[in-house]
């Protein structure tokens, strides 16, 4: 069973429209639609890897949030900014964090993190690991020992949570967690 994944383990997924067009499709969710929806947190230098995993979550059937392209943010980092990313992480049904050497370091993400541990832990949160391929160790392994995360085996996804018991650590399919 895998971890972590390795950069850009979810390319085969990658839409194939324009970057553009797949970011923009992702803002637009309705926060009332019948299909889950999840926040995904983010470095912005990160912009290959959250395409191929949009697209891993969109052939799952989940609408998906991202900041990047959302036109209600002001065009400037400010207060407002913060409270729109909050009122956001809310109203999403999950919050996930896509987990890179960039998303650690960056003070955002783990500020979306800690608002999302508030509204989502536990069993509405998860990590997804994602590891450098010239690193030997992962930056982030840290979150994986207090909030559930994103693991394949045998080709089938599952959210781990260790959280439970270390010895018998709870495994619920992804498909099953992400439903409303």
């Amino acid at each position: 069973m895998a971890e972590y994944f390795y950069e850009g383990h979810f390319n085969a997924s990658r839409i194939t429209d324009s970057i553009q067009n797949v970011l923009n499709e992702s803002r637009t969710f309705n926060r009332w639609s019948s299909r889950t929806s999840v926040f995904i947190s983010h470095k912005h230098d990160d912009l290959n890897e959250i395409s191929g995993f949009l697209g891993f979550l969109r052939n799952l059937g989940v609408d998906t949030y991202i900041d990047a392209f959302d036109p209600t943010l002001p065009n400037y980092t400010c207060g407002e900014t913060a409270k729109r990313i909050k009122e956001r992480i809310q109203q999403c049904d999950r919050f996930m964090l896509l987990a890179t050497d960039n998303a650690i370091a960056s003070k955002w993400c783990n500020w979306e993190l800690g608002i999302g541990d508030v509204h989502k832990y536990k069993d509405k949160i998860a990590i997804v690991p994602i590891k450098n391929w010239d690193r030997t160790s992962y930056t982030g392994s840290e979150y994986l020992e207090i909030y559930p995360y994103l693991v394949v085996s045998n080709g089938t996804y599952f959210i781990k949570d260790i959280t439970t018991s270390s010895f018998y650590p709870k495994m619920t399919p992804l498909r099953t967690w992400l439903q409303k």
